[in-house]
């Protein structure tokens, strides 16, 4: 190769401690693959607390936490709505139908596969994606430009597209009472959403726009 490429700081680290980096080698840190902002314009908000996860359902996805964490919050706030857009993975990590149908029981309505998202992006009010670990997760990007908060984990590739307290809320991976408690900010302050929907739509348009992110990979490509 000519040159290395990473979509975050963690990954570029890891690699380089476990001296898999030539040296003679250019290595950047890209935004990602970038997100169309025409394409996933801002979306006016619903009413109420309206959550959504979008995701392969795995365990590394957070999918487990997420279930729970709303299980929980719809027992104390049954006003409140969780959705859960996704396809089951052939995985050993996958989520069994028995887990999927206990969400289910406890309030998450379970959507499906959908081959165009921004619809059922434009119909929730906060997004959230509790992974272990990403490259930089495109579903986050496309509800950041559609001017969503989010709550994601201080995890790996998850903690660049969350300024804390700005845009959203980041949370441990693996821990269901800090998500909770995370999402459950947004229950008890609705004013959160739109004040924080609009700085994600802003970082987007700053870091994440498609064409600029294009260019920097053709540039550091040597291309």
């Amino acid at each position: 190769c000519t040159a290395i490429l990473f979509q975050n700081p963690d990954d570029r680290d890891h690699f380089r401690a476990l001296g898999l980096l030539p040296r003679n080698r250019p290595v950047t840190v890209v935004n990602g693959s970038g997100i169309d902002l025409a394409r996933f314009a801002p979306a006016p908000l619903p009413d109420g607390p309206i959550f959504l996860m979008i995701s392969r359902l795995l365990g590394d996805k957070g999918v487990r936490e997420y279930g729970e964490a709303a299980i929980r919050l719809k027992r104390a706030y049954p006003e409140a709505t969780f959705r859960l857009v996704g396809y089951f993975d052939q995985s050993p990590d996958a989520l069994s139908q028995a887990e999927l149908d206990r969400m289910v029981e406890g309030g998450v309505e379970f959507v499906g596969r959908l081959d165009d998202v921004r619809p059922a992006i434009a119909a929730c009010s906060i997004y959230v994606l509790p992974s272990y670990r990403e490259g930089t997760p495109r579903s986050v990007l496309e509800a950041m430009a559609m001017g969503r908060p989010i709550v994601t984990t201080d995890a790996p590739g998850c903690r660049e597209t969350v300024e804390t307290g700005i845009n959203g809320f980041l949370v441990p991976p693996r821990q269901v009472g800090p998500l909770a408690q995370a999402m459950e900010r947004f229950i008890t302050q609705p004013d959160l959403i739109a004040r924080m929907g609009s700085e994600s739509r802003a970082l987007a348009e700053r870091k994440y726009e498609v064409n600029a992110v294009s260019r920097s990979i053709i540039e550091a490509a040597g291309l």
